[in-house]
């Protein structure tokens, strides 16, 4: 074990970061197939010292609810025996309603159990030498356990700089080669970009896979807490790659978390939409202020030019009651007068500027109707942003106002929406509009009368770039 360990190790460089990690994320399969992926990032702590790690691992063989913390003296492996920092655990464990002290998922009837936690001891016994343990286990992987965890460690460590957390996590399991890319290409993205917001969500919308998806999230939160703002990814691959096999493959990534103290400045409240227009095909306001809406388009504008440099989307400056009201958005791109890209969402879970960012990325890389955006494109963009009313079911499809109304419609697994400036912009009367609706729902034109269908309205603000 040792030897294998050194020799992956060896054959890795060592990244080069600003100042010290915080969090590393590494995968947990067996060390022939994603030790060397591991090693990319365990190399930077060669040199390093860390009184203390926390591992937080998912379970794989049993269930419980929260999150398990090991209270009980050490982790033993083949390269010698790992104390625990009960002092730390018990603080953690204290932070948080969600974090036990108990050996579930740690042992199964007195014997070894969960793999994803024990296989990332022997590469820190390798390169921090000695330190304690901190032994987390995720029975629950939902966000507000992840969010609760990070933000337990978070506080337990704030001002330490003695104290580093691991997150271990592989991530598409049994896909092919294409499908396993695809699929693990959208964790790379939300790591990178530090978006774990966006990663919960698609992880929970099963738009990609991590089976320790709640670790990383929960690291990424308690990093943030430390004052970290960057992600390097260190490597990525499958199993594939050492078995020769494409057809049935496990998807691996490791990364490293830490502050950047140089990212670029990017000013939100004074950028590029010094002009805005309100579009009048709602009367709908929220209170958003023309400040507002300024710099929710900048927002938008530079969440996409910042995903296409690999950088991180900074806060603006000013966060008001406006840009931090939990309402769902529509981002619009329209290029040479041609839509060019439109993803919203109607599910309100993070303040307004997030979603704005986030569905502006979606909408430049993420609409299947086209492909993504490149960055000759930009400066030809227009944005439009959308700020969505909850939907409120209807049963009078007569009660549908065009000029107000946006319009959502549901058949069992299809549905389909129209914001509420499309048929302004057309011209539709309500029958047209309806007809439309079901059309962008694969539906019959008429299936806006059927007993099966379900019909939703909403109503906007709707303001873009001049």
């Amino acid at each position: 074990l040792a030897k294998m360990i050194a020799t992956q190790l060896h054959a890795a460089d060592k990244p080069v970061i600003e100042g010290r990690p915080l969090a590393i994320i590494c995968p947990h399969a067996g060390y022939i197939y994603s030790g060397g992926i591991a090693a990319e990032a365990y190399k930077i702590l060669e040199g390093e010292t860390f009184s203390t790690v926390i591992v937080i691992s998912p379970s794989h063989t049993a269930y419980f609810p929260g999150v398990t913390a090991f209270d009980g003296k050490a982790y033993t492996t083949p390269l010698g025996e790992v104390e625990i920092d009960r002092e730390l655990t018990k603080e953690i464990a204290s932070g948080s309603g969600l974090v036990d002290l108990s050996n579930a998922g740690h042992l199964v009837s007195g014997a070894r159990s969960e793999h994803a936690l024990e296989v990332q001891l022997p590469f820190l016994q390798t390169t921090l030498g000695s330190f304690r343990l901190v032994a987390l286990m995720m029975g629950d992987q939902d966000f507000e356990t992840c969010e609760a965890l990070g933000n337990a460690i978070g506080e337990a460590i704030k001002g330490r700089d003695d104290v580093l957390v691991v997150a271990s996590s592989d991530l598409s399991h049994f896909h092919d080669a294409k499908t396993a890319k695809e699929l693990d290409s959208k964790v790379i993205e939300r790591v990178s970009t530090y978006d774990y917001r966006g990663l919960a969500d698609d992880l929970a919308k099963h738009k990609s896979e991590a089976c320790g998806g709640g670790p990383i999230i929960a690291a990424m939160i308690a990093a943030e807490a430390l004052g970290g703002n960057a992600v390097d990814i260190t490597g990525h691959g499958d199993s594939g790659d050492i078995t020769g096999d494409k057809s049935n493959v496990v998807g691996y990534m490791s990364a490293i978390i830490y502050k950047s103290g140089e990212s670029k400045v990017y000013d939100l409240d004074e950028g590029t939409a010094e002009e805005i227009h309100d579009n009048p095909a709602t009367g709908v306001e929220f209170g958003l202020t023309t400040q507002d809406k300024k710099t929710l388009l900048n927002v938008a504008r530079q969440a996409i030019i910042t995903a296409l440099n690999d950088e991180k989307l900074p806060p603006p400056e000013s966060i008001t009651d406006g840009l931090m009201a939990q309402l769902g958005a529509f981002v619009t791109l329209n290029e040479n007068d041609a839509l060019r890209g439109c993803i919203g969402t109607f599910t309100a879970t993070e303040p307004l500027y997030l979603t704005v960012a986030r569905m502006a990325r979606e909408a430049a890389f993420s609409d299947p109707r086209f492909s993504p955006v490149e960055k000759n494109e930009v400066d030809f963009l227009h944005i439009e942003i959308s700020v969505l009313t909850p939907m409120k079911q209807i049963s009078d499809p007569e009660s549908v106002e065009v000029g107000k109304d946006g319009l959502y419609i549901r058949q069992g697994f299809r549905s389909g929406v129209l914001l509420p400036q499309v048929p302004v912009e057309y011209g539709w009367d309500r029958l047209t509009f309806l007809q439309h609706t079901c059309l962008k729902a694969g539906l019959p034109t008429d299936a806006w009368k059927s007993d099966d269908t379900e019909l939703f309205v909403f109503q906007a603000e709707i303001f873009g770039e001049d």
